[in-house]
């Protein structure tokens, strides 16, 4: 048995049955490093080891939580309320709805795009952007799940496909260890051979947005966690300063490349604006870490987990099986190479780390199956870009969760993770093994 197989595959099950994600992957590493003959004295330790791979994330994503929470204080969410209900009206003009929601997704999906490529601040502006208009997507009876799958698209597509921001970093990754493994290409080669696996996610989230989360879904106007439960009076001037503290807030985390600065950054100009109280500053911080706790100690738990399947040595050996198992087959040599980049980032919930580990082996193993540059880059990326999506530990599904479950209405693993393998990972495998037979 792989240990590698077993591991994700334990992971995932205990996931949807709905124990927690951060027991599921603790379990599945300790399953793994079992398996791997580890023993259990060093697979704990090396799990406890990789914890550390993640901290600076988690502490990220605990102060921009805070500072999600201290805007939501400003009143600067009413204020959208406010407007957007005043767009839709409230007499059921299912045109005006329809417009209303139209343009949120349009919104959603051109800002997540954005945040790879354009202005790469990537999954930082989940927090800030998404709870305060729960209550909007509520009032147009949105169903979260296409939120979800808009939010992983943007968060997925453009850095396969487009080599700028985080795009150029994947791209450089996929090339950089090809040329490790012994195939030369130029960027310019990637994007010709991500073009159909990109389409495919394209489809998915039309499939997703105009037929499966079509309709309406019906969630109660529950509060926001951290923001303030009796009325409060706003001023013009805090919503102006909740404005200029989000603007703020990319710049730094543009100029810094450090989310951390970054929310510190918008928390200080809140409170300098007076728009945050100094007394009610300590209490922000821990709401907001209450809100961004689960995100953080999954990527904790995901660090760990990924140290404990790395150290088994399998994922090599899984590779090493599957070429002995295809033999001269391109057609069987390609879908096995898809479904171990599936199941090795669905384990590390990373296509950026995954890449180094698959192209060790897949580019002799494409060599010798006799495929060309381009579907061997094809082959690569999807590959590694395959479970990106849908991966309980990948940020790509835990932002959205994270800003989508800020009233609590919102499962980590069956409104997101889900929806997004069923829309993106079944489109992405089938159109990347056509791009692999094609080019």
């Amino acid at each position: 048995m792989n240990a590698v197989l077993i591991a994700v595959l334990v992971m995932l099950i205990l996931s949807l049955v709905r124990v927690h994600v951060v027991i599921a992957l603790t379990i599945g590493a300790l399953t793994g490093g079992l398996l791997g003959g580890l023993g259990f004295s060093q697979t704990v330790d090396v799990f406890t080891d990789g914890l550390g791979g993640s901290a600076t994330v988690a502490l990220s994503y605990a102060l921009l939580g805070a500072f999600a929470v201290a805007i939501a204080r400003t009143g600067l969410p009413d204020v959208m309320v406010t407007w957007v209900i005043k767009l839709v009206g409230r007499n059921d003009d299912s045109r005006k709805k329809a417009l209303s929601k139209a343009l949120i997704f349009f919104l959603l999906a051109v800002v997540s795009c954005f945040s790879q490529n354009v202005v790469p601040i990537h999954i930082a502006f989940i927090p800030i952007l998404i709870p305060p208009i729960l209550k909007i997507l509520n009032e147009l009876g949105v169903d979260r799940r296409a939120i979800a799958t808009i939010l992983t698209f943007g968060l997925t597509a453009p850095y396969i496909f487009l080599p700028y921001g985080f795009g150029l970093i994947f791209h450089g990754i996929v090339a950089d260890n090809m040329e490790e493994n012994g195939l030369v290409i130029a960027l310019s080669d990637i994007p010709k051979a991500m073009a159909l696996p990109t389409l495919g996610l394209v489809l998915g989230l039309l499939i997703a947005i105009f037929i499966t989360y079509r309709k309406s879904r019906q969630y109660e106007d529950r509060p926001i966690v951290g923001a303030p439960v009796n009325q409060q009076v706003f001023t013009k001037w805090s919503v102006i300063a909740a404005v200029i503290a989000i603007v703020a807030t990319l710049i730094v985390q543009q100029l810094s490349d450090s989310m951390i600065i970054a929310a510190l950054a918008g928390l200080v100009v809140l409170l300098v604006s007076g728009s945050l109280k100094w007394k009610e500053a300590d209490n922000v911080v821990t709401e907001g870490m209450k809100m961004m706790a689960f995100i953080s100690f999954v990527m904790l738990a995901a660090s760990g987990f990924a140290a404990v399947i790395r150290e088994t040595g399998h994922v090599d050996l899984l590779v090493t099986q599957a070429a002995n198992i295809v033999g001269e087959s391109q057609a069987a040599a390609a879908l096995l190479m898809l479904v171990i980049g599936l199941f090795i980032t669905m384990g590390i919930g990373s296509s950026f780390a995954t890449i180094p580990i698959i192209a060790t082996l897949f580019v002799p193993l494409g060599l010798a199956a006799g495929f060309s540059p381009l579907a061997i880059i094809a082959l690569i990326g999807t590959a590694g870009a395959l479970g990106d999506a849908g991966a309980p530990a990948s940020d790509s599904t835990l932002g959205p969760s994270a800003g989508l479950n800020a009233d609590g209405q919102h499962n980590h693993i069956w409104d997101t993770c889900v929806p997004t393998f069923i829309h993106f990972n079944i489109p992405l495998f089938i159109f990347g093994w056509i791009a692999a037979m094609m080019l």
